[in-house]
């Protein structure tokens, strides 16, 4: 019998990064058969994978014993490199302009190292297909297919409830509170939530009048967006977290180019003003959007 094959893959980034990296994740699994199939990253959004059923187990970026490995000449724990030299394949979505990493995989005698930039190019494909071009090293070719899937296990919906995203990592790629109030009183027979986090919570987003779900962790979140009919928001993680789930989305686009940042899931719309600027989207707009993506859940 032939030893299970073992995969690593690592992967740092914030919650979207991550999430446009799964369709990688997924290509891998479906080629490499029974693999062992590990993610080293952040665990909080790591874990991810795991609740995706692409990863079988999940380390820590964070760790202590991660750090030598991005230094010229530090001494690398040796239980961390015979873990390392334990995968016949490690594919790296590090940024490592200095090739210290890569430099570092080579001391520990890594069998085969792919290196998949993190870098995506304005001018290019779907950040999927763009973080996922260095498996082409390996004849591994991202399609359509692998873009346009739900994620995570469905779960039974709970009729009219919609969630709404009410921020994002960047104030630029946001919608004013005000307005998402006028959007989700246009649905009053509908169970609206709001979602905040930390990054809302810092800005004084406190909405009320509505169920809240606020700071849950992203495997939680996972499963009650998976009981939406329908989720509003922005150009952000959460967005890509619900597109994920299945859920039928909007998406409010400004700065960002919704070709290349956008969920590529065929039950995502998005909106856009000619000026690429979200303040330029009125609020009658959105409610439209919203009622059409709504009723069609």
């Amino acid at each position: 019998m032939h030893p299970q094959p073992r995969v690593l893959v690592i992967r740092g980034g914030a919650i979207g990064d991550f999430i446009l990296t799964l369709p990688a994740l997924r290509l891998l699994r479906e080629t490499i058969a029974g693999c062992h199939l590990e993610v080293i990253g952040y665990p909080a959004i790591a874990e991810l994978a795991r609740t995706a059923g692409l990863a079988d187990s999940i380390r820590s970026l964070e760790h202590r014993t991660m750090a030598p490995l991005f230094a010229k000449t530090a001494p690398i724990d040796e239980a961390l490199a015979e873990h390392l030299r334990s995968f016949n394949l490690v594919v790296s979505f590090l940024y490592d302009p200095d090739g210290l990493f890569r430099a570092s995989m080579e001391r520990v005698c890594v069998k085969t190292l792919i290196e998949c930039s993190p870098l995506v190019k304005p001018d290019g494909p779907h950040a999927s297909k763009q973080l996922a071009k260095g498996l082409e090293k390996l004849a591994m070719f991202l399609e359509n297919e692998h873009l346009q899937r739900a994620y995570f296990q469905p779960q039974p919906k709970n009729q009219n409830r919609i969630a709404i995203h009410l921020g994002s990592g960047s104030p630029k790629k946001n919608w004013p509170l005000e307005n998402w109030l006028q959007v989700a009183a246009s649905f009053p027979n509908d169970e609206v939530i709001f979602i905040t986090g930390e990054a809302e919570q810092a800005r004084g987003i406190q909405p009320t009048g509505r169920p809240i779900w606020h700071a849950l962790p992203l495997t939680e979140l996972a499963t009650r967006l998976g009981t939406c009919t329908a989720f509003l928001g922005h150009d952000s993680g959460i967005s890509h977290l619900a597109a994920a789930c299945g859920v039928p989305s909007l998406l409010l686009f400004g700065p960002t180019d919704p070709a290349i940042w956008s969920p590529p899931q065929p039950w995502v719309q998005f909106l856009r003003n000619p000026t690429h600027q979200l303040s330029d989207l009125s609020a009658d707009e959105v409610k439209l959007a919203a009622a059409q993506v709504v009723a069609k859940s």
